[in-house]
């Protein structure tokens, strides 16, 4: 799967979605946010409704679904039930294992963490963050779990939680674009 996308599902984080999304567009990065659902619409844990970039049938059809490589991001918000409704997604979370074997990276933040990425058959070994209590399935699938705002390990980055969210995003154009362009754009946000 080429591009970046992040996909929303009710119930999902608002901040960990947006922030992101904004972090990377500031960064020169082409990035799509998809509902999970024939709706763009999606709402959630704290009733903000957004409209997303497309619906799930609309990424289905229109995205370049040839091999994935590391310049390719599935992005997975956190929030519950967004991150459960996520992994739920059978045929998106068959689109997960497939680009991550090709070569795509994943990202995932708060609850995505031990509630999404763990359906991976490849994250033993790899270091990991996720929100407080959702650990426990990181490293019963032999992942180690850093308590950090942001960990990278090769084609996977995590974010703890919602206050960690700007981070996550820089991380993602760090990985992109390199770290001048993430330190261009947190200088252009003043932190």
């Amino acid at each position: 799967m080429k591009g970046t996308y992040i996909f929303l599902a009710n119930g999902f984080e608002e901040t960990e979605a947006i922030a992101p999304a904004d972090m990377l567009r500031r960064g020169g990065a082409e990035v799509r946010s998809v509902s999970i659902y024939s709706d763009k619409y999606v709402t959630g844990a704290h009733g903000i409704t957004v409209a997303a970039d497309m619906t799930f049938g609309e990424f289905l059809a229109n995205a370049d679904m040839s091999a994935s490589d590391g310049s390719d991001i599935m992005v997975f918000p956190g929030g519950l039930p967004g991150a459960t409704n996520l992994a739920e997604k059978t045929e998106l979370m068959d689109i997960m294992r497939k680009h991550y074997a090709e070569g795509g990276a994943v990202a995932a933040i708060c609850a995505s963490p031990g509630v999404v990425l763990t359906l991976l058959p490849e994250i033993s070994g790899k270091k990991m963050t996720c929100y407080d209590g959702f650990d426990g399935p990181i490293t019963e699938k032999g992942a180690e779990y850093v308590k950090e705002g942001v960990v990278t390990d090769g084609r996977m980055i995590t974010g703890r939680g919602p206050g960690f969210a700007i981070d996550f995003g820089l991380a993602l154009v760090a990985y992109l674009k390199g770290e001048a362009a993430a330190k261009e754009v947190k200088a252009g946000l003043l932190l």
